[in-house]
């Protein structure tokens, strides 16, 4: 049997790391690889062969050699999901479904997939494959009983391309205890944290090395939920580091309650924890508690994270902005806050009801739930809810400016200088050699902060520790994130406005004007498809022969429009000479910077001459 398993292309987001990725890194793609995937392919029978794609490093094949194709796939994967199974299935291919989001709504794919699978796979992807191989696969395997993670195997990491990501995943627990209305962990794997062996992880460890693997990522739901075994995991890691000269740094998930536990925060320090995400949502304790989030509220929130930075771990967090007991006055709270505590990796998003969730349940009750609006992406300007404390347009328009007000050059080095008063003897780490870290020096001085001009070269010079030169790897860091989330806000957080939503129509008339030869002769389609409230979007049509003189002034042109709009861009080649391939080549690259917003359709009939990069555009199927 030859199974091809593919994850689907992620929608830009702050957690893309577009700009660090792209432009200071060497040959990385993207930030983690599909764990799921690896670990699901260990499960198969050992004479099937397994083949994984990520449409985040890579494009998809349009006609594999395979008899199944699994596609997995988070909420914010839906539509690129669909439209996936839907391509394939249609290809006549057995497609599967799986993932996080499967799991959770399995009844949103029975017509796209011929089989579903929900819930955690050890046990029912192996019955799948049996009965696939009798002949007989069932339309829904849906696993609703208990899994040890003990029978979870060593995912199949050879099969990844590992190369091309930042960090590598790793999972030892599953579930987490707490009860925070708008998660839906607990939901699908329960409040009861399970755990792998320490041997389990060992293994996984020993065969990261054999991979020259250095950074490793802990996805767990909640690092820390079980809190006697997470001591007892990271004792092992200690070990295991001193051991192979400390061959790992690492990075986590955990609950603000590691701050008042001194022997796991030792712990986490001896096992070369450098940094780990922290669900803080609000410095609001009545939000929190409406949220059920008590866990953040036995202690200041300030203090625990000063507290934690004491042990030289790095944190980054997550904020949530809608809460019932929110007002406009919540958003100067929160900058006040991620401002004192130097949190330069501030992931804020709106609040979002995902279905099956107690949130989702409550709110649904209540008639507050936005019909057909998308429950998947909280770090865009829109949400799933109504708000009750402020107006929904008054909440999207102030988490833009929260945001805009965090991202500056001074908020940034002032973050950083807040968090390095309290930051002591930071874990060191090295992924890179000692030539490729003077590269990446290099082209963070020339494109980051000279790129930034005068104003950010001075608050990047006031923010260095010149009398503890330890942090400045850390506060380099810092500046990169805080550099990268601000370039991600000023492609996809353009504010619109009467002025803004002309200005699509203006660039078409522009067009229009510039190419009228070849409109007129049919070579070339223009149009504008434009929704009240919604994006727009433009649509170009290459129908026939077109001279050099046209792509260059095409990308300048669509270049504006990018920049300058929220507007989309459709691409559609229906009719192409193979001469002009290098000049769509010069085109696309121009324009790749803001793939995620450029949909091209390529005919059938030219496939196999013009193919595009779907890792990079939104490949239309």
């Amino acid at each position: 049997m030859k199974l091809l398993l593919i994850n689907p292309k992620f929608h830009e987001s702050f957690w893309s790391l577009r700009f660090a990725i792209d432009e200071l890194l060497s040959n990385k793609r993207t930030v983690n690889p599909p764990l799921g995937l690896a670990t699901l392919a260990a499960l198969c029978p050992e004479d099937w062969e397994v083949e994984i794609i990520d449409e985040n490093i890579e494009s998809i094949p349009l006609d594999p050699q395979a008899d199944i194709i699994g596609v997995c796939g988070m909420g914010v994967q839906f539509n690129r999901q669909k439209e996936l199974l839907t391509f394939y299935k249609g290809k006549g291919f057995f497609t599967v479904a799986g993932g996080s989001y499967a799991s959770l709504c399995p009844e949103e794919y029975e017509t796209y997939a011929d089989t579903v699978v929900a819930g955690e796979a050890e046990y029912i992807w192996k019955e799948f494959c049996s009965d696939f191989e009798q002949g007989s696969p069932q339309k829904l395997y849906h696993e609703t009983g208990e899994v040890s993670l003990e029978d979870s195997p060593a995912p199949r990491f050879d099969l990844l391309k590992l190369e091309k990501y930042q960090s590598v995943s790793m999972q030892f627990s599953r579930g987490c205890p707490f009860l925070c209305e708008f998660c839906d962990i607990i939901v699908m794997f329960g409040r009861k944290p399970r755990t792998k062996s320490m041997e389990q992880i060992g293994r996984e460890l020993d065969l990261l090395r054999e991979h020259n693997v250095h950074s490793a990522f802990f996805v767990d739901d909640n690092f820390i939920g079980n809190k006697p075994q997470a001591k007892k995991l990271l004792a092992f890691l200690r070990d295991y580091q001193r051991k192979h000269n400390y061959w790992f740094h690492f990075g986590t998930e955990a609950s603000l309650n590691l701050a008042q536990d001194d022997k796991l925060l030792r712990l986490f320090r001896e096992a070369n924890f450098g940094w780990v995400f922290i669900g803080i949502e609000s410095p609001d304790e009545e939000s929190l508690k409406e949220t059920k989030k008590f866990q953040n509220t036995r202690e200041d929130i300030l203090t625990s994270v000063r507290h934690i930075y004491s042990y030289g771990i790095d944190i980054l967090a997550g904020f949530i902005i809608g809460f019932d007991n929110d007002t406009t006055d919540t958003f100067d709270l929160q900058y006040r806050f991620i401002t004192k505590s130097g949190i330069q990796g501030a992931m804020i998003g709106l609040l979002m009801a995902v279905p099956k969730t107690p949130l989702y349940e409550r709110l649904e009750k209540e008639g507050r739930i936005i019909p057909e609006a998308s429950s998947s992406d909280n770090t865009k300007l829109a949400t799933n809810l109504i708000p009750k404390g402020m107006g929904y347009d008054e909440m999207v328009s102030g988490y833009r400016e929260l945001y805009s007000r965090l991202l500056t050059d001074k908020n940034i080095a002032e973050r950083i200088k807040n968090k390095t008063e309290y930051f002591t003897n930071p874990v060191t780490y090295r992924s890179y050699s000692f030539l490729q870290e003077l590269k990446i020096l290099r082209r963070f001085l020339v494109k980051g902060i000279a790129g930034g001009g005068l104003k950010r070269v001075m608050h990047f010079l006031l923010s260095l520790p010149y009398r503890r030169p330890r942090l400045m790897s850390m506060v380099i860091r810092d500046w990169i994130f805080g550099i990268t989330m601000r370039e991600y806000f000023d492609r996809y957080f353009i504010e619109q406005t009467e002025e803004s939503e002309q200005m699509t129509p203006s660039y078409l008339r522009l067009i229009e004007k510039a190419f009228s030869r070849y409109l007129s002769r049919g070579a070339l389609e223009v149009s504008l498809h434009q929704v009240k409230n919604t994006a727009a979007n433009l649509s170009i049509s290459l129908k026939g022969r077109l001279g050099s003189d046209f792509f260059d002034p095409i990308a300048h042109h669509l270049e504006k429009v990018l920049e300058n709009t929220t507007s989309s861009v459709t691409l559609h080649i229906e009719e192409f000479h193979e001469s002009q391939l290098m000049h769509l080549d010069k085109l696309l690259k121009r324009l790749s910077r803001y793939g995620d917003r450029i949909n091209i359709r390529v005919h059938e009939k030219l496939r196999d001459m013009v193919v595009i990069d779907s890792s990079v555009f939104n490949l239309m199927l």
